[in-house]
């Protein structure tokens, strides 16, 4: 009996030794490989984290296939990234030059009309072409005003921005943006660009501004009130103004310090297109400061090009039945902007669009045409880095904040994504710097 227990309680050990030998060398799980599922992972721990509507997009073109969706295929507001698919409504429609204007000569006389060109005397975008043609003609000048289906401001903008430099009223020949100038540097007297609309001027000094507005313009007029109280020591501040065919005149006169004679007669049928700026510098422009005036604009020299009425809404037709019927879900596109919330995409049709950009003009040129990360323009206070990883458009309403474009990771992939928020109370300050923590960590993990 003592051999038998003997034997029994050295089996036991033995087998105790084997077991513990087998367990301690099994391998310890790996750590989860950084990808697809932990990247859905974190959009939606995100979306909870912060309540609000997230829609997300990440293509990858060497596989040929979604790396990750999350309410992919629902409509959000996109705000500034409707600029993309002006962006490609416009090289797809126009030239490698924009129309700066459109005339014709009889006799002694120079008639000419608009195209939609926005960069007439523009502030920001040098272009002296169309002011030095009509400023040294030697005829007379006659301007026409031609026809512009498209409302001044387009369906469901915020009527009471009319005062803000971001909402100028679109035109068939814009001046000077559209915009009237103030500057002050140093507690000097400011200075009005254009200057004739220091007539239409006057200071309340009694009153402060609720909303610390300096210059406040009449809903209805060009009339602007100063209040010296809501101003800064230094400014440099924009309102729009309103425009009209008498407006245009007046400035045109003032610009090229010669007479300009308002003409109210059918359009001859046969005119000459000047050629403006290369198309490039506008594109860039509109897409890297999100500029409003120049995204309307586009479109609306864009229609010229199908019809002899100007009309954003002529474009946006054309381009999605020709162009873009294809995508995966038909876009609710309203304005050229982004600026009205009645424009609605999903993260896969943007991701769609960004594929026929691809197409259009080869990766080394398109990319700086965007906001590039760190670099001057609406990205540059975010994926700051030595080398750029991030280019793209924003876009921003209240309670929406979206971002749509390329991004490169450090393995070397260059990925296409649609990152969009919607419905959100935080700041979009809270919602960005969720969206750079993400778009950063998939850059240097994936």
């Amino acid at each position: 009996m003592q051999v038998r227990a003997s034997l029994f309680f050295s089996l036991f050990f033995l087998i105790f030794v084997q077991v513990s030998c087998v367990t301690q060398k099994q391998p310890q799980p790996a750590a989860e490989v950084y990808g697809p599922a932990t990247i859905k992972q974190q959009i939606e721990a995100s979306e909870k984290r912060i309540n609000r509507f997230v829609g997300f997009a990440l293509y990858d073109p060497e596989l040929g296939q979604m790396v990750v969706e999350h309410n992919a295929d629902k409509y959000f507001v996109p705000a500034s990234n409707t600029k993309l698919f002006t962006f490609y409504a416009s090289l797809k429609m126009l030239g490698n030059t924009i129309p700066a204007l459109k005339y014709t000569v009889k006799g002694d006389s120079l008639l000419f009309w608009g195209t939609g060109d926005p960069t007439f005397a523009h502030m920001d975008l040098k272009n002296s072409i169309a002011y030095d043609f009509l400023k040294n003609r030697k005829e007379k000048l006659y301007y026409i005003q031609a026809p512009l289906a498209s409302t001044p401001f387009a369906t469901n903008w915020g009527w009471d921005d009319y005062n803000y430099y971001y909402q100028p009223e679109r035109s068939i020949f814009p001046i000077h943006g559209n915009i009237v100038k103030f500057y002050r540097k140093e507690n000097s007297p400011y200075t009005v660009t254009p200057a004739v609309f220091k007539a239409t001027l006057k200071a309340d000094t009694a009153k402060v501004q609720p909303q610390g507005d300096a210059f406040v313009r009449e809903w209805r007029s060009n009339n602007i009130t100063y209040y010296p109280k809501s101003a800064k020591p230094d400014f440099s501040l924009e309102v729009p103004f309103i425009t009209s065919a008498e407006t245009t005149v007046k400035l045109l006169a003032d610009t090229l310090k010669r007479d300009v004679v308002l003409l109210k007669r059918p359009i001859p049928k046969t005119a000459t297109v000047l050629p403006g700026l290369p198309s490039d510098s506008v594109y860039k422009r509109m897409l890297q400061v999100s500029d409003n005036l120049l995204a309307e604009q586009l479109l609306v020299m864009a229609s010229g090009k199908i019809s002899d009425t100007l009309a954003v809404e002529k474009s946006i037709k054309y381009v999605v039945n020709n162009y873009l019927h294809d995508l995966p879900d038909k876009p609710v596109w309203v304005d050229g902007s982004g600026l009205s919330s009645m424009n609605m995409f999903t993260p896969r049709s943007i991701i769609a669009l960004l594929q026929k950009l691809q197409q259009e003009r080869p990766t080394d040129k398109l990319l700086p045409m965007l906001a590039v990360g760190g670099r001057p323009g609406t990205f540059r206070s975010i994926y700051k880095a030595d080398v750029p990883f991030v280019f793209g458009k924003s876009g921003t309403l209240s309670h929406v904040h979206n971002q749509s474009g390329y991004i490169m990771t450090k393995s070397g992939k260059l990925l296409l994504f649609s990152f969009m928020n919607n419905n959100f109370k935080e700041s979009s300050s809270v919602v960005r710097e969720e969206m750079v923590r993400i778009m950063t960590e998939i850059h240097e993990k994936y």
